[in-house]
């Protein structure tokens, strides 16, 4: 399949599976009439195989060594993506920053830190952002552990302020999908 059958098709498993419409209250403590949890169509086979293949598309030749993200939206993405880019002889290596540090052993906000290093060019990865708040958090870790972060990529931006909120940051906010994509406007 070519990229935009890939994207096509990725974004019909995200409809299919991951898309609702109906009230709800998102992390960020925002309303909305409509809600969409990308673990449903990412932890599907295919669809780990879709948002490896895009993600991996968007970042190569890019000088990506890493890619992270905030537990749990961006583990299936980050392992599909460094699972590709060895695929493809152009391998990143994987991490996932916490919520919280580990309580117990290494205290640790980030998992996957034995294959990292200070300096390391690093993408931040998410399944989902409205106000860019768990993605922000994830930048500020990543660059508390030495790693700079050269981009940042959600499947679905619900256009919601996060984007803008990045900017303010410093941070350019690429999305695979906006709000139009999945309420079909």
């Amino acid at each position: 399949m070519s990229i935009e059958q890939d994207r096509e098709s990725l974004k019909k498993l995200l409809i299919e599976r991951a898309f609702e419409k109906r009230d709800i209250v998102l992390t960020s403590g925002l309303k909305s009439d409509w809600y969409i949890d990308g673990k449903q169509a990412t932890l599907h086979p295919m669809g780990l195989k879709l948002v490896g293949e895009l993600i991996f598309d968007r970042l190569r030749g890019a000088g990506i060594e890493a890619v992270g993200g905030p537990t749990m939206g961006a583990d299936p993405i980050v392992t599909a993506t460094a699972l590709v880019s060895h695929q493809h002889g152009e391998p990143m290596a994987a991490f996932i920053v916490r919520k919280e540090p580990k309580f117990h052993g290494t205290s640790a906000w980030i998992e996957g830190k034995n294959n990292l290093r200070e300096g390391m060019k690093v993408a931040i990865l998410e399944d989902v952002t409205t106000t860019g708040g768990s993605i922000l958090h994830a930048i500020h870790r990543a660059k508390a552990e030495g790693l700079i972060v050269e981009r940042v990529l959600v499947l679905v931006d619900r256009n919601e302020g996060g984007k803008e909120r990045l900017a303010e940051e410093g941070y350019q906010l690429e999305s695979l999908f906006g709000r139009k994509d999945m309420m079909g406007e």
